[in-house]
């Protein structure tokens, strides 16, 4: 089974449904908390890459946070590094779990993409 590398906040509910659905699938899993030590903006722009998303997917546009620093009107202004700056100042404005194997990424937790993605 592959190594999984998953960017996830304990307390979300979506980030333990996805670790567990993971685990089930027998994959081994190396978890890392988002808000205490958040993807790095090298690692933030290699998982976009991969993802094959669009970098606006990686925001937790739901989050408390992003709602505070008011990201819906300032972000179409901003660069795409200024974005992925931001993102790494504050693992609580990433959308979550992202779960990487080194070479695909999926962000955020839908049991039909799961199974796409990571289906053992």
């Amino acid at each position: 089974m592959s190594q999984l590398i998953v960017y996830q906040y304990p307390k979300c509910g979506t980030c333990r449904k996805a670790v567990k659905w993971l685990e089930n699938e027998g994959h081994h899993l190396t978890l890392r908390h988002i808000k205490d030590e958040p993807p790095t903006p090298e690692e933030l722009s290699e998982l976009v890459e991969k993802s094959g998303l669009e970098l606006k997917k990686f925001f937790n546009t739901s989050g408390e946070v992003y709602r505070q620093m008011s990201l819906k009107d300032k972000l179409p202004g901003m660069s795409a590094e200024e974005q992925i700056k931001l993102l790494a100042s504050n693992g609580m404005l990433i959308k979550r779990p992202i779960v990487s194997d080194g070479t695909k990424v999926t962000v955020g937790f839908k049991e039909e993409m799961f199974e796409g993605a990571w289906k053992a």
